[in-house]
């Protein structure tokens, strides 16, 4: 099914299966297109963010389960509270598994790791459809789910264009100034290999 997400600017994407079907205003799209189901979200689309700190996020830290909250808190423990934890297989993948749907809570749809050596983790990884990429040095900066928190230069995926890989988010401010400002947890949805993989409720 043809879907055609439009932000509150006019800007649109069509996306059809994973990739990306055409780029335009949602005018054009929508006349291009008149039976694919449209989706309009508040903010602006932009392309999805690359969050610099992939490996410090998901194999050197822990995302408590909502249900450890009054023993853990809610965010990532590292050092000597992850020591402490003695995590075994079974909730290391679930920890990464939760670490990437916040992730993509906060409009990211790639991470740069080194390359991830707990298999628990790089197989929770890889299902969740989280694109990794490479990385020749560990950046600067404090790992922070949301990249514009980090200290560093965000980066984004490349902009959507027709036939490439949709992979876009939607952020509820009026440009992107103000998203830098306000920062990634301003994301109202999150677009990865063509599926939606995160709306605010």
């Amino acid at each position: 099914m043809l879907t055609i997400h439009a932000d509150s600017r006019g800007d649109a994407v069509a996306v059809e299966g994973e990739l990306v079907a055409a780029v335009g205003s949602l005018e054009e799209l929508a006349a291009g297109y008149p039976h694919a189901r449209v989706r309009t979200w508040p903010g602006i689309l932009t392309p999805g963010l690359v969050n610099a700190h992939g490996t410090e996020l998901l194999e050197e830290a822990y995302h408590p389960d909502p249900r450890e909250a009054d023993d853990l808190g809610t965010e990532p423990l590292t050092g000597d509270a992850l020591i402490a934890l003695a995590l075994d297989d079974t909730r290391w993948g679930a920890s990464a598994r939760r670490g990437v749907q916040r992730m993509l809570a906060h409009g990211t749809v790639a991470a740069a790791c080194d390359p991830l050596r707990n298999r628990a983790v790089r197989d929770a990884v890889q299902r969740t459809g989280l694109v990794v990429t490479g990385r020749a040095r560990r950046p600067a900066g404090i790992p922070s789910l949301d990249p514009f928190a980090a200290g560093v230069a965000v980066a984004s995926v490349p902009a959507p264009v027709r036939g490439s890989a949709a992979r876009f988010a939607v952020f509820d401010v009026r440009d992107e100034a103000e998203l830098a400002e306000r920062g990634a947890g301003t994301c109202v949805a999150t677009v990865l290999a063509g599926r939606l993989v995160f709306r605010r409720r």
